[in-house]
């Protein structure tokens, strides 16, 4: 990589510091609080007996995610919000849930739902992958307790979910955006992706610019290369969980 451009020092392909702070709430069955640079998102996963209404009666388990962000997250409060949630926070905690099913067999987890609940506390950019990535291992930890209990006989686990960001800032395709390089952005894309790199979702803007096939390569390229470390930090991360060590195999 050519010297940084970028605000943090960082080069282009590089993450922000990642760090996955466990049992940070004493309550919930899995609770992380994941830093990805100054972007720091609680991620809690609760279990509650039962499915939704449309559910009851098939065996199958259900997972969904709550998204919210604190009125002083960013640099000016915002509004909380009850009863009135914003388009972006419903698009978001959509995007979370669907991210984190990806990974669950849910005839395994019987009729059980768990609810991962992710606050922003303080918002750097990339709020959303931070949540998923670190929803994932609040999941994988509320899915272990769960089988180490007893309340479960197999893990309900099928695979390893990690997000991350990347974008097209001044010509230059870049990894895991800070809000510098998000609000300077010409192409903001977010990138879902399974342990072994297969695709849950990708969701891209061409807000300054359109997105070439050639930055669209090379956005995915970058995202791949960012999921594979985050992977390996969540491996880091779950390692006094044996029950969890075959999903990071191979």
């Amino acid at each position: 990589m050519t010297d940084s451009q970028r605000s943090d020092g960082r080069a282009d392909d590089a993450l922000r510091p990642v760090d996955f702070m466990l049992d940070f709430i004493e309550y919930p069955l899995g609770s992380v609080l994941i830093s990805m640079g100054k972007t720091r998102v609680l991620c809690n996963a609760s279990v509650e007996e039962g499915v939704p209404r449309w559910l009851k009666g098939q065996g199958l388990g259900w997972v969904t995610g709550e998204y919210s962000m604190l009125p002083a997250a960013t640099h000016t409060r915002g509004r909380r919000e009850i009863g009135n949630r914003s388009g972006r926070s419903t698009e978001i905690q959509r995007l979370v849930g669907r991210s984190l099913r990806a990974g669950v067999d849910r005839a395994k987890l019987g009729e059980h739902t768990i609810v991962v609940d992710c606050d922003v506390i303080q918002a750097d950019g990339g709020t959303r992958t931070a949540a998923i990535t670190g929803g994932w291992v609040a999941l994988a930890l509320a899915c272990a307790r769960l089988l180490e209990s007893g309340k479960l006989e197999t893990l309900p686990l099928t695979r390893t979910i990690a997000a991350i960001s990347a974008g097209v800032v001044a010509g230059r395709p870049v990894l895991d955006l800070h809000y510098d390089d998000d609000v300077n952005a010409d192409v903001d894309l977010n990138l879902v992706m399974t342990g072994s790199l297969d695709i849950v979702e990708i969701q891209g803007t061409g807000e300054g610019d359109v997105l070439s096939r050639a930055h669209l390569d090379d956005l995915v390229e970058l995202g791949t290369k960012g999921c594979r470390e985050l992977t390996r930090l969540q491996a880091r991360a779950l390692s006094d969980h044996d029950v969890l060590a075959s999903l990071f195999e191979g």
